[in-house]
């Protein structure tokens, strides 16, 4: 059965306003809390001055046609980085590219193609970036569809949301591990949502087969870019990878992601436009990314946001991390489960 839309600020973060997360949850949750005083935080008021050169540096950011991917983008071939852009629409991509030039004069800028619900077209991608780049300093994992209204299929026959959000990521990150351990300090940064605090990881229905809820499928796929941002980060630990892995969530940032997905028609983006003031921006919402994927005191494992307003938006910290995402044996399961979808391993 459909389960009744929430608001926004149910999708958001409604769960921390009932208390479940002010002491944390176990021992996850101490240990957490513990490892956030004795690292150092974000500096609140974080901005794109404050980030350091770029240069000799080279990103491929996903989604970065529009949004917060493109503002991702931009700030990084502004800061002197090559930046390869990978989405779907290369007219887009086009555009994208001849705006950022314009702005920036000089900028290390291009577009790849990309369809992350297709996995033949992620290993076409790295195929052509392995054959084209020497190495991979930074890879974020931006890209995401939220809340279609039906329940759509990708090319490999999974729930649209749980292939374009986490396991064209996950088969991506895969492909692209020998580019990365290329680097000398490579950092992967997959953006997650304030979403991930009301999901869960259906193990006996991963791909919304008995019943769809978009609101409920996209919480899913969000908690499993956390998971994995976790995940790896223990992964290249344990194998000496030498990855930095990262996440962040933009908070609430004003995007084409409502219009794209439940539509500006539906009672949540009607809600979301009256509301769209209180909101941050893209370029706002893409700090915290942009602070995980530059920052020389961003730390490996952590999880970066607003902190403000249940992190709807406000100053830079450290963001809280819900019970479901550092339960390591969930995510050892979801990290093998993904394996064998996506056909392929980290090696």
């Amino acid at each position: 059965m459909t389960q009744q839309r929430p608001s926004i600020r149910t999708v958001g973060d409604r769960l921390y306003r009932r208390g479940l997360f002010a002491l944390g949850i176990g021992l996850g949750g101490l240990l957490q809390a513990s490892s956030a005083i004795a690292q150092t935080a974000p500096k609140p008021d974080w901005g794109l001055a404050d980030m350091p050169s770029q240069a000799g540096r080279i990103f491929l950011v996903t989604g970065g046609t529009s949004g917060m991917g493109y503002e991702d983008a931009k700030a990084l071939a502004s800061a002197g980085a090559q930046v390869v852009i990978a989405a779907r629409n290369p007219e887009r991509g086009a555009e994208t590219v001849a705006r950022i030039r314009q702005a920036h004069p000089g900028a290390q800028v291009r577009f790849e193609p990309v369809d992350l619900a297709d996995l033949d077209s992620v290993r076409a991608l790295a195929g052509r970036l392995d054959a084209t780049l020497p190495r991979l300093d930074g890879l974020i994992n931006n890209a995401a569809i939220m809340a279609p209204p039906e329940r759509g299929v990708s090319a490999d026959g999974f729930e649209a949301q749980l292939a374009t959000n986490y396991l064209g990521h996950f088969a991506l990150t895969a492909r692209l591990l020998p580019l990365l351990r290329r680097s000398d300090a490579p950092r992967v940064v997959t953006l997650s949502s304030i979403a991930a605090a009301r999901g869960r990881i259906d193990f006996d229905d991963l791909q919304s087969e008995r019943g769809y809820d978009p609101y409920a499928s996209y919480a899913q796929s969000k908690l499993a870019c956390l998971m994995f941002a976790l995940e790896l980060q223990r992964r290249s630990d344990a194998a000496g990878w030498g990855i930095a892995s990262l996440a962040a969530h933009p908070g609430v940032a004003v995007t084409g992601l409502v219009r794209r997905g439940p539509g500006l028609d539906s009672e949540f983006g009607r809600e979301w436009a009256r509301d769209r003031d209180q909101y941050h921006s893209a370029a706002q919402g893409a700090l915290p990314t942009l602070y995980a994927a530059t920052a020389p005191d961003a730390q490996p494992g952590r999880y970066y946001g607003p902190t403000e307003d249940d992190e709807h938006r406000g100053a830079l910290g450290f963001a809280k991390v819900p019970p479901a995402a550092v339960d390591a044996e969930a995510a050892a399961r979801l990290w093998a489960v993904s394996e064998r979808l996506a056909g392929l391993g980290f090696r």
